[in-house]
């Protein structure tokens, strides 16, 4: 097949992005699909690519001249799409969405290509717009019945003293719109309060306040309405934040060490919080568990990380699935929703 692996974009994760993008890239073409690289901001000139891709092509090379226009970005600039990219994807099978953060992760994307009839990987425009949205996801789950941290949804403007909530430190502050653990800060001492809020609300216009739970954190793939096998993210130093994400400064154990009655009820609350925001074919879900067993689901990831230190390639490793089979596996469910 035909597929555009579309990574880049203008959002604080657009280096985690290109990475994943050209790792997806790699694992399509050892499945002998006609698989390209394209920065969803900066496009291609060569509308003609799919042709010349066939037998030769570059990944490494892609990925590297993709990463050299990254000081290029602009936010003053109104399109969010490159040279001829709706094109270049009207001429795919299906695009691959690498994409993270604002504008590719959070339903606008889907939106113009369900517009242009482009057919594409992940969650529907709807769904990538609630599972980006902090604020509305609480509500959905709450709604749902999923378990979840007691927080807050404030706007700008409205009152951030906690005790018109009936709230204390320790809380995590996060803006509502973000991934990756942008735009996250734990608060221990309410000295610190007052810099996360401002931190969070120079990022968004909306921010949560969330209990902070002390406990093990969790992280599950659900593909295809069935969760893999459950992840323990453990920190080395500190909490789970951008820098142990991508730095590798943490341990993930996969499968966790759980006994099957917690395995099941994990898997449990992440199939249930993907449904509830209608999450297909694929998502992850985070998911703490205090001392006393209580889970909490902090949040829904409609287009997990595809990276080599990401989370849903091991899960899926743990069943037998390499990587290559997995990013095929995903295109192959992808279609069928699309169809």
């Amino acid at each position: 097949m035909n597929i555009v692996v579309l990574c880049g974009g203008n959002s604080t994760e657009r280096e985690v992005s290109i990475n994943s993008g050209s790792m997806v890239c790699e694992a399509l073409r050892k499945k002998n699909h006609n698989a390209i690289l394209m920065d969803v901001y900066f496009g291609l000139e060569d509308i003609d690519i799919f042709e010349k891709s066939a037998s030769e092509y570059d990944v490494e090379s892609v990925k590297k001249n993709i990463q050299s226009l990254s000081d290029k970005v602009s936010e003053d600039r109104r399109s969010f799409f490159g040279n001829n990219v709706i094109e270049i994807c009207q001429k795919a099978d299906i695009v691959f969405m690498a994409l993270h953060g604002k504008n590719g992760e959070d339903g606008k994307c889907q939106a113009a290509f369900d517009l242009y009839g482009i057919k594409y990987t992940g969650s529907g425009h709807l769904a990538s717009a609630i599972g980006m949205d902090k604020g509305v996801t609480k509500q959905i789950f709450m709604s749902k019945g999923v378990p979840t941290a007691k927080s807050v949804w404030i706007k700008k403007g409205e009152s951030t003293d906690l005790k018109d909530y009936g709230m204390k430190v320790p809380v995590v502050v996060k803006a509502c719109n973000g991934g990756s653990s942008v735009g996250v800060v734990l608060v221990h001492q309410e000295s610190e309060y007052e810099d996360a809020v401002k931190t969070c609300f120079e990022l968004d216009n909306q921010i949560l306040v969330e209990d902070f739970i002390k406990g093990r954190e969790f992280s599950i793939g659900v593909i295809n309405k069935k969760a893999l096998p459950v992840v323990e993210i453990i920190p080395r130093d500190g909490w789970y934040d951008y820098k142990n994400k991508y730095n590798g400064a943490t341990e993930e154990v996969c499968p966790a060490n759980l006994n099957d009655e917690l395995t099941k009820k994990i898997q449990k609350v992440a199939e249930d919080a993907c449904n509830a925001i209608g999450c297909e074919p694929y998502a992850r879900a985070d998911v703490m568990m205090d001392a006393d067993g209580n889970m909490f689901c902090l949040e829904v990831n409609t287009l997990p990380g595809m990276t080599a230190t990401s989370l849903v390639p091991q899960e899926a490793k743990a069943v037998g699935m390499d990587f290559p089979t997995l990013c095929d596996y995903l295109v192959e469910l992808s279609l069928k929703k699309n169809n």
